[in-house]
């Protein structure tokens, strides 16, 4: 039976301007794909990425480009071997996963394990700011469990004090989004271990990962920007003590469950990570999150609003993704 797909842009407010060291954002641009067989039909969901030169434009040629490819029922595995990995790939990928969920009655996690999947606690993000402000988030979720603090500027050495005292029995993981340099990466490192941090995530940009190789690593660093897949993994070891795995840098589920898996032969700490996307792009990465040791799923929860049928959030625990979603 021949597949039709749907592929459109779709953009979704913030509750609230979302700053990283590269910049703010105030909405969503997402990209969804639906891909129909019959009566059944899979969607998926990708946020393109211009750090990798991605765009709302570019990534709905590419999927556009798949369309023949897809009306003759070309598989994940095809998939793969035909397009690069990024936010294309993945909205096609998460959708062929859903599809078959749907055509055979089979819940995407049961293609992986005969456990069902568990709610999970996600960090929650505060975005970068001045000190001050950056407290006054951090004492707000307080009550959470774990917090992902956006840095990366020349000076985060208040930033850092700040957000540990204002949320002290939370573990904290920092993110300086490539922000950090040589010079004063070692200053932020101990100031980190200080304050206990958890986890600091893509210190340096990617490229000058070698650096990590000649400093103390008092806290475990998690790559990011420098890690998009399974393949070369093996360059990272000595440099990195964990990576971080997103569905739009691998190119979808099934890329990225080969990657966690590789990571974990290799000996490296896992977290799954995402883009600022809807439920519908979270809910995938569940799967792969279920024994990780760092989630970062709360995308929807900085959202004014979601998809209906959205994934089940409380507090900091998020609930694995009822069929109506995905899977």
């Amino acid at each position: 039976m021949k597949r039709d797909l749907f592929v459109e842009a779709e953009r979704f407010p913030l509750a609230a301007a979302f700053t990283i060291s590269r910049g703010s954002k105030t909405e969503a641009a997402v990209v969804t794909c639906t891909i129909s067989e019959g009566n059944n039909a899979g969607r998926g969901e990708c946020v393109p990425y211009a750090r990798y030169g991605e765009t709302i434009e570019s990534v709905l040629g590419q999927i556009e480009a798949m369309r023949g490819a897809i009306a003759d029922s070309m598989s994940r595995e095809e998939l793969k071997a035909k397009m690069k990995a990024g936010a294309a790939r993945n909205a096609i990928d998460c959708a062929l996963w859903d599809l078959e969920a749907k055509s055979d009655g089979k819940r995407a996690h049961e293609r992986l394990s005969a456990t069902a999947p568990e709610a999970l606690t996600t960090a929650y993000t505060i975005s970068l700011g001045e000190p001050d402000a950056m407290a006054a988030q951090a004492r707000e979720h307080a009550h959470r469990s774990l917090l992902k603090v956006k840095v990366g500027t020349s000076d985060d050495t208040s930033r850092i004090a700040a957000v540990a005292e204002a949320a002290p029995n939370s573990r904290i993981i920092l993110d300086a989004n490539e922000g950090w340099s040589e010079t004063d990466i070692v200053k932020h490192m101990l100031t980190a271990a200080r304050h206990r941090i958890a986890l600091i995530e893509q210190p340096l940009p990617a490229g000058q990962d070698d650096i990590l190789r000649r400093i103390p690593h008092p806290v475990p660093i998690c790559a990011d920007e420098s890690v998009h897949t399974a393949e070369n993994l093996e360059e990272l070891l000595g440099l990195y003590d964990a990576v971080n795995i997103k569905l739009d840098k691998t190119g979808g589920l099934t890329a990225a469950l080969e990657l966690r898996d590789r990571a974990r032969e290799l000996g490296f700490g896992v977290m799954v990570g995402c883009m600022v996307g809807t439920s519908l792009a979270m809910a995938p990465a569940l799967l792969v999150a279920q024994d990780a040791d760092f989630v970062d799923l709360d995308g929807p929860l900085l959202l004014a609003r979601d998809r209906e049928t959205p994934l089940a959030y409380d507090g900091s625990q998020v609930a694995p993704p009822e069929p109506a979603l995905w899977g």
